[in-house]
C-alpha cells in the first residue's frame, strides 16, 4: 500500500513538472523553435545562416612557359648565357622553350553561400604578392625587369561536398544494412556512431576569376584579358556549428603574353600555379544569443517558442559529454 501511494505521488509531480516551463521559460519540449518571433525575422535569420565569410592566405609556386618564336628576335630580352664560344643569333627558324618559377604569397577574403549542404557558392577579392625568375632555355635566357609582382583578383567559386556528417550518417546505414534489426548488439553500435561528432567536411572546389595587375615585373609583360581557372580540394574541420578551419590545395591556370618592341608582335606565356592555403571561415548566427535574465543554459534552447544560443560561436551548442572544456 505505501509503495503504491508513492507511486502515485511521483506520477503526479512528474505531470506538473513536465506540463510547465521551468523558472527561465525554458520549453522542456524538445523541438526545434523559431529563430524570431515575427515572421520577417524568422525568414531572414533562417536566409543569413546559410552564408559564411572567410579569410585565407597560403603559398603558390608559380611555372611559368613559352615556346619563343619571333621574326624579330633581337626585339626581345634575350641572351646567350651558356656554351658562349658556340654564340649564334636567333632566327625565324628557332623555337626555344622558355621555363621559369616563382613563388607568391595570396591573401583573399571571400564569402560562401551553402545550398542544401550539397552545392556551395562563393566569391571575393584576393591579393597575390611574389616573385618570378628569370626564364631559361637550352644556352639562352629570357630576362625581366624585374622579378616582384602583384596582382589582385575578383573570383567566385562553386563547390560540391563529397563527404561531411551528413554523409557519414548515410554512408554509415547502408554499412550496417546487412545487419538484421534483431542484432542488438551491432544496432547499437551503428546508433552510437551515428550520434558522434563528425567535424570534417571535403569539398571539391572550382575557381573562376579575373586578375588585375598593380607591379608587373616588366612593363611589357600583359595579364591577358581572358579569366584564369582552377580546381581544389578543401578540407575543413569544424571547431562548432559556425567557425571552422579549412586547408585548400589545388591548382590555378592563367596566360599573360609579352610585346615586342612595335606592339605588333606577341609572345604568349602559361602560367600555372600550384598552392596550398589555410583560413578561418565563420557562419553567420541565425539564431540570436540568450540574454534571459538568470538563465544559464549553454547549449540551444527555447524560450516561448524561440531558439537561442547559449554560448558563442567557438563552442558546440549542443555538447556532448567530454566536450564541456
Amino acid at each position: 500500500m505505501k509503495s503504491k501511494i508513492l507511486t502515485l505521488v511521483f506520477l503526479f509531480i512528474s505531470t506538473f513538472c513536465f506540463s510547465q516551463e521551468d523558472f527561465f521559460g525554458i520549453d522542456t519540449k524538445a523541438k526545434k523553435g523559431r529563430m524570431s518571433e515575427s515572421n520577417l525575422g524568422n525568414t531572414f535569420r533562417k536566409a543569413i545562416s546559410n552564408f559564411s565569410f572567410e579569410l585565407s592566405t597560403g603559398g603558390n609556386y608559380l611555372m611559368n612557359n613559352m615556346d619563343f618564336n619571333s621574326s624579330q628576335p633581337s626585339d626581345y630580352p634575350v641572351s646567350q648565357v651558356r656554351n658562349t664560344d658556340l654564340a649564334r643569333d636567333i632566327t625565324l627558324n628557332d623555337t626555344i622553350n622558355f621555363t621559369g618559377s616563382g613563388f607568391g604569397v595570396p591573401i583573399n577574403l571571400g564569402v560562401r553561400l551553402n545550398l542544401f549542404d550539397i552545392f556551395v557558392l562563393g566569391g571575393g577579392y584576393g591579393r597575390e604578392v611574389g616573385q618570378q625568375s628569370v626564364m631559361a632555355g637550352g644556352d639562352y635566357d629570357f630576362s625581366f625587369d624585374q622579378q616582384a609582382y602583384t596582382y589582385d583578383k575578383i573570383y567566385g567559386t562553386f563547390g560540391l561536398v563529397l563527404y561531411d556528417a551528413k554523409r557519414r550518417i548515410s554512408f554509415l546505414k547502408w554499412k550496417y544494412k546487412k545487419y538484421a534489426t534483431q542484432n542488438t548488439y551491432m544496432q547499437s553500435e551503428k546508433n552510437q556512431r551515428m550520434r558522434q561528432n563528425y567535424p570534417w567536411r571535403f569539398v571539391l572546389e572550382g575557381e573562376y576569376g579575373q586578375l588585375y595587375p598593380r607591379t608587373l615585373p616588366d612593363q611589357r609583360l600583359i595579364v591577358n584579358n581572358d579569366p584564369y581557372y582552377g580546381i581544389a580540394l578543401r578540407i575543413e574541420r569544424e571547431f562548432s556549428e559556425y567557425a571552422r578551419l579549412f586547408v585548400k590545395g589545388g591548382a590555378e591556370f592563367r596566360n599573360a603574353s609579352y610585346a615586342g618592341i612595335d606592339m605588333e608582335e606577341f609572345q604568349q606565356i602559361k602560367q600555372q600555379l600550384f598552392g596550398l592555403q589555410v583560413g578561418m571561415s565563420i557562419s553567420l548566427p541565425g539564431t540570436k544569443r540568450c540574454k534571459v535574465q538568470g538563465c544559464g543554459v549553454v547549449m540551444k534552447h527555447l524560450h516561448d517558442g524561440v531558439e537561442y544560443r547559449g554560448s558563442s560561436i567557438w563552442n558546440l551548442q549542443n555538447r556532448k559529454v567530454g566536450q564541456w572544456y
